[in-house]
C-alpha cells in the first residue's frame, strides 16, 4: 500500500510539474492562504511599526551593511568577517536584482488606501524578495564565528516576513528569496576566500 501511495505521489507530482497552470493556481492559492493570515496583524499598532521599520531598515540592505561595520569595529578577525559579508551581500544584490528579477517579472501584491507608515515602493519584480535574499545572505555571513548570530538571525526572521506584512511581496517571493540567498551565500562562501 505505502509503495502505490510513493508511486500515486510521485506521478501527481510529475503531472503537477508539466502543469504551469496548475503551479500558478496553487503558488496563488498559497499566496492568498498567507496574506490571509497577515491579515489581522495589519490593523495592529505594533506590528505594523515592527514590520514596516524592519522593511525600512533592510531597503538596499542598510541594515545588514551598517552590523557588518559595527562586526568590523570590533577585532580584526571580525573586520575580515565584515569585509566579506559585505562583498557577498554587493553581489548578492546585482544578482538578485539585476539578473533574477530580470527573468521573472513578477507583479507585486495590490495595496488600496493609505498605509499606516511611510514605505517605499520598489520598481521591480516581485519575484523574488531581495530583502529576504539579503537577510539570509547577510545572516550566513555575519554569523560566523560572532557571538551575535542569533541577533542576525532574529533580524532576518523579521525583515523577511515583513515584506508579506507591508503587502510589497507575496509569500512565496520571500520563500525563493530565502532560498535564492541561501544557496547563493553557499556557492558564494566557496568561490570567496580572503
Amino acid at each position: 500500500m505505502d509503495r502505490d501511495m510513493n508511486q500515486l505521489s510521485a506521478k501527481g507530482l510529475a503531472d503537477f510539474l508539466r502543469d504551469p497552470e496548475s503551479m500558478r493556481k496553487a503558488v496563488a492559492r498559497f499566496d492568498e492562504t498567507v496574506d490571509d493570515l497577515f491579515e489581522p496583524l495589519r490593523k495592529n499598532i505594533w506590528f505594523n511599526r515592527l514590520f514596516y521599520t524592519a522593511s525600512a531598515m533592510a531597503d538596499h540592505s542598510i541594515l545588514w551593511f551598517l552590523l557588518a561595520a559595527i562586526k568590523a569595529l570590533r577585532s580584526q578577525e571580525q573586520a575580515k568577517l565584515a569585509k566579506r559579508a559585505t562583498v557577498a551581500l554587493l553581489a548578492e544584490s546585482i544578482v538578485v536584482n539585476l539578473g533574477v528579477k530580470s527573468i521573472f517579472r513578477r507583479e507585486r501584491p495590490s495595496y488600496s488606501g493609505d498605509r499606516p507608515l511611510p514605505l517605499r515602493q520598489p520598481l521591480t519584480s516581485s519575484f523574488p524578495s531581495g530583502h529576504s535574499s539579503a537577510a539570509v545572505c547577510a545572516y550566513i555571513f555575519l554569523s560566523e564565528d560572532d557571538s551575535l548570530a542569533p541577533l542576525y538571525l532574529l533580524l532576518a526572521l523579521i525583515v523577511a516576513p515583513s515584506r508579506i506584512h507591508v503587502k510589497i511581496h507575496h509569500a512565496s517571493d520571500v520563500i525563493g528569496g530565502l532560498l535564492i540567498g541561501w544557496v547563493f551565500a553557499k556557492l558564494f562562501r566557496g568561490i570567496y576566500r580572503d
